[in-house]
C-alpha cells in the first residue's frame, strides 16, 4: 500500500505537515476571538516541531499579526527568510545577544534593568519592548511589587517604547479555573494601575491556547495561541468550541516482513516473546527520529488502515510491529505512526498517553533527520511547482 503522494528519492520516514490545516485553525481562532484581538502566533521550538519558516508564513497569511519565539536564533532565521512581521522574543537576552535583537528588529521582553539599559544604550532608533509579569508561574517575569517602578524607569530610557505587557497562565487548561481567574485579575489590576499612573500600555496579553478557550474574558488586546494552531487542544478541559484540523502525520515504511515461530524473542532485552506463529513488519522509525522509546510493547502504528501493535523494544532507527491479523502487508507499505490512515487514526494525544507525557512533547520531540514535507492546497507540491527542492523541506531551523 504505497502513499499516493510524490516523495524524494530514498526517503522512508517523513513528517507530513498540512499547511491548509494550519491556516484553517488560525482562521477559526480569529473568528472566535473577534476582529479587535490580535493573534501573536507562538512558533517557538521549531513551530512545535513542525517547521519554523513554513508555519510562520502560513499563520501570517491566515490572520496572525505577530509571531512569538523563545530564543534569538529562530527569530533571526525568520528575518533571514524575509519575514517582516513583528517577532516577540519571550525569553532571556544574554548581553552578547543585544546587538542581534537590535540589528534584526526583534521585539525584546524585559524583566531586568541591566538588559533594558544595554538595549537603550546600543539602540539608534525607537525599539518596541514588552514587559513580562509573573502572576503565578514563579518562572520568568517581574513580581507585582517591582512592576510599577520598573516600568517608570524603562519609560525614561531613550529609544525604548513600552508596546506590550504580558503574563502566562499556569492552570487555564484545568477544569477548576479559580487560580487562572486569580492570575487574570492580578494582571488586570497591574495593567489598570499602570494606566492610572500614566503608563497606558497598548498591548496587554495573557492568554495561551488554554486561556484563549477557557477564559474569553481574558483575551485583552492579543492572545498567544500555540498548540491550537497545530490542531491540538492543551487538555480535555480546554477543547475549543470551534473545529480544529490535525496538521501532523508522521509516516514511515515497511522495510521487511517476517514470519516468526512461537517462542521467538523480539528486539533488545527479549522483552517480548511470541506466543503463536507471528507475522512481523520491520518499520524504519525509532527513537533516533524522536519516536518515544517508552512506546515499546505499548504503542501501535497504522498499516493498511489497521492498528499494528509494537512488539519488543523500539530501537534507534527501527522497530518491529505485529501484522499477523492484517492481510497482505508487504515491503513498501506506508506506515502511519501519528495521524489518519483510512478510517483509523492515532493522535498525538494518544501517543503522549502511551509515552506518559503530553502532546506538546510528542511533536516537539521530532528530530531534524525526519524530513518535513508540506501539504498545500490539498496536495504536496512536486519540486517544480514551487516551495523549492525536496531537500529544502528540511529548512526549519
Amino acid at each position: 500500500m504505497q502513499s499516493d503522494q510524490p516523495m524524494p528519492d530514498g526517503v522512508v520516514t517523513w513528517a507530513e505537515i498540512n499547511l491548509d490545516a494550519i491556516a484553517h485553525n488560525v482562521r477559526e481562532i480569529k473568528a472566535f476571538i473577534g476582529p479587535k484581538v490580535e493573534i501573536i502566533a507562538s512558533v517557538k521550538a521549531n513551530a512545535y516541531g513542525l517547521g519554523l519558516r513554513p508555519i510562520a508564513r502560513t499563520v501570517l497569511e491566515a490572520g496572525a499579526t505577530r509571531l512569538a519565539v523563545h530564543r534569538i536564533q529562530p527569530a533571526i532565521a525568520l528575518r533571514e527568510a524575509g519575514i517582516t512581521a513583528p517577532i516577540l522574543l519571550m525569553g532571556h537576552i544574554p548581553p552578547s545577544g543585544v546587538h542581534l535583537v537590535l540589528e534584526n528588529q526583534i521585539t525584546p521582553t524585559l524583566v531586568d534593568w541591566e538588559t533594558a539599559q544595554r538595549l537603550s544604550a546600543q539602540a539608534e532608533r525607537p525599539v518596541p519592548v514588552h514587559i513580562k509579569i509573573d502572576t503565578g508561574m514563579s518562572r520568568y517575569g517581574l513580581d507585582r511589587e517591582r512592576t510599577i517602578e520598573f516600568v517608570r524607569h524603562v519609560a525614561q530610557l531613550p529609544h525604548l517604547e513600552i508596546e506590550g505587557i504580558f503574563s502566562h497562565f499556569a492552570t487555564a487548561d484545568e477544569r477548576d479555573l479559580t487560580s487562572a481567574r486569580a492570575q487574570h485579575q492580578l494582571f488586570q489590576e497591574i495593567v489598570d494601575e499602570l494606566a492610572s499612573r500614566g503608563y497606558a500600555i497598548p498591548l496587554p496579553h495573557i492568554c495561551n491556547s488554554a486561556g484563549l478557550v477557557t477564559l474569553p474574558e481574558a483575551h485583552m488586546a492579543a492572545v498567544r495561541p500555540g498548540l491550537l494552531i497545530y490542531g491540538m487542544a492543551p487538555s480535555e478541559a480546554s477543547r475549543p468550541p470551534f473545529p480544529l484540523r490535525q496538521s501532523l502525520t508522521l509516516k514511515s515504511t515497511v522495510i521487511l516482513v517476517r514470519d516468526l515461530p512461537s517462542g521467538r524473542p523480539i528486539s533488545y532485552g527479549r522483552t517480548f516473546v511470541t506466543t503463536r506463529p507471528t507475522r512481523t513488519a520491520l518499520v524504519s522509525l525509532g527513537y533516533g527520529d524522536g519516536y518515544p522509546r517508552l512506546l515499546s510493547n505499548r504503542g501501535a502504528v497504522l498499516i493498511r488502515g489497521q492498528r499494528a501493535p509494537i512488539r519488543g523494544r523500539i530501537c534507534m532507527d527501527q522497530m518491529v510491529v505485529e501484522v499477523t491479523d492484517i492481510p497482505g502487508v508487504a515491503v513498501g507499505d506506508e506506515v502511519v505512526a501519528i495521524g489518519r490512515q483510512g478510517d483509523a487514526e492515532i493522535t498525538p494525544e494518544e501517543v503522549g498517553t502511551w509515552a506518559e507525557t503530553i502532546n506538546y512533547e510528542v511533536t516537539t520531540g521530532l528530530l531534524p533527520q525526519v524530513i518535513r514535507v508540506y501539504r498545500l492546497n490539498g496536495h504536496i507540491p512536486a519540486p517544480e511547482e514551487g516551495l523549492a527542492q525536496w531537500a529544502n523541506y528540511l529548512r526549519a531551523v
